[in-house]
């Protein structure tokens, strides 16, 4: 067994092969859950510099970048919200896994045989296609999942745009791996099977031929990512499109796909975009007549309405024409350009915050986390020019004077330090 304090490190090449799946079994096998790597978290590097090789790959090619600077912003704005429950617990994915493999597993997989590997893979794999196909099936499940389809553009960023409350379903399709898969095996697939679906997030890889027969590629899941009639409902795959191939709901790119929501929600704003379906979903609940009816509100498709099949009407899913205008901020270059350092400054708190997680009180953790969700919320409302905007935002400066005061947060360069003692004075 390797040293569980060695484990904790990635190195560089580690790192770029897990964005890919390219991490052999030798080196990914490991005894304990609690010798596992966080992976995701290590990524972010990975992440800013493949959004940055985007970046200069389509300026290059196409003179423009891949996407707007209010779009990405709230893609990873997204992102941040996802991850932050984990500063206070495990995973539901993992918790979940872990009580059914220690009280109900039929057998137990050797965690250091690479076939128990490779059968996790796939394993994964096949769990992820049926929640992903259920996450667009199922209303509920969708009001989660709709988040990562808001985006209007598609590029790197646009994988960052998660649910918060996506993984309070997606436990269940995975929980049948743990009556016979170890959890320390599963939580690496777990990572890696999510990792991978962060580079098809682009336009700037076309066809990549005979790969695209076995692999889910940019191209395949440009066609899921549309809101072309064509596109609704197809490519579910994470890792392998062989799944969509194998169970009818393949389609490969043809005209060119225009992206988002059938419904554009038109915001930047972090909890519209992360909640605005649940609300939906109880006023269309409450306004629809019959408890069998109310019950298909919930537990049918997005489409569905009495008297509709199941997953609704393709005929009524609007006609793109091909000439749509993404919604955009009315905000000045110059309060972007101010959105975006406010931004970057709290991705640094962010890393920081989860960095030293272990050492910080759960009052310091709270606040923090607070302060976080104050920021995001104060950066939408900047981006969607609301009338109180300024207000939140001068708050949010108060916010954060009050919390150095007081030894909850820190400036990132120390020569602040001084600034801030001063203003405080």
């Amino acid at each position: 067994m390797k040293n569980p304090e060695a484990q904790q490190d990635v190195s560089v090449s580690q790192g770029i092969r897990v964005m890919f799946y390219m991490m052999k079994p030798n080196e990914t096998s490991f005894r304990t859950l609690e010798e596992v790597p966080d992976y995701v978290k290590k990524a972010t590097p990975f992440f800013i510099s493949l959004m940055l090789l985007e970046l200069a790959v389509s300026w290059i090619r196409k003179g423009k970048p891949p996407g707007r600077v209010d779009d990405s912003l709230t893609s990873m704005s997204a992102g941040i919200l996802s991850r932050l429950p984990r500063l206070f617990s495990r995973s539901i994915e993992l918790t979940s896994y872990v009580y059914i493999w220690e009280n109900y597993r039929l057998i137990g997989l050797p965690w250091d045989s690479p076939w128990t590997w490779y059968l996790t893979f796939l394993a994964v794999d096949f769990g992820y296609y049926w929640f992903h196909r259920m996450a667009h099936e199922v209303n509920i499940m969708w009001a989660g999942h709709q988040t990562h389809h808001s985006s209007e553009d598609y590029n790197l960023s646009t994988a960052l745009r998660q649910s918060v409350f996506q993984v309070y379903t997606s436990w269940i399709f995975y929980s049948p791996l743990a009556l016979f898969i170890p959890p320390s095996v599963y939580a690496v697939h777990l990572q890696f099977n999510l990792l991978y679906q962060f580079w098809i997030h682009t336009e700037v890889i076309g066809n990549l031929g005979p790969l695209e027969l076995i692999l889910n590629t940019p191209s395949h899941h440009r066609v899921h990512h549309g809101r072309n009639r064509y596109c609704i409902d197809k490519n579910y795959a994470g890792t392998l499109i062989i799944w969509d191939r194998i169970f009818g709901t393949f389609e490969a790119e043809s005209e060119k796909v225009v992206y988002g929501l059938t419904h554009p929600i038109n915001t930047f704003e972090p909890f519209k975009v992360q909640f605005h379906y649940l609300i939906y979903i109880w006023t269309t609940f409450w306004a629809t007549p019959g408890f069998f009816n109310k019950f298909s509100v919930i537990f049918k498709g997005p489409g569905w309405s009495p008297g509709k099949p199941r997953l609704g009407l393709s005929e009524e899913i609007p006609e793109v024409t091909g000439k749509e205008v993404p919604f955009s901020s009315l905000a000045s270059q110059l309060l972007k350009i101010y959105a975006v350092v406010q931004f970057a400054l709290l991705l640094a708190f962010y890393e920081d915050t989860f960095a030293d997680k272990a050492a910080l009180s759960q009052v310091t953790l709270l606040l923090r986390v607070c302060f976080i969700l104050l920021t995001l919320t104060s950066i939408g409302l900047l981006l969607d020019q609301r009338p109180k905007a300024a207000l939140v935002e001068t708050l949010r400066c108060l916010v954060f004077l009050t919390l150095w005061r007081f030894g909850h947060l820190k400036p990132f360069i120390p020569s602040l330090s001084l600034a801030f003692e001063g203003s405080v004075v």
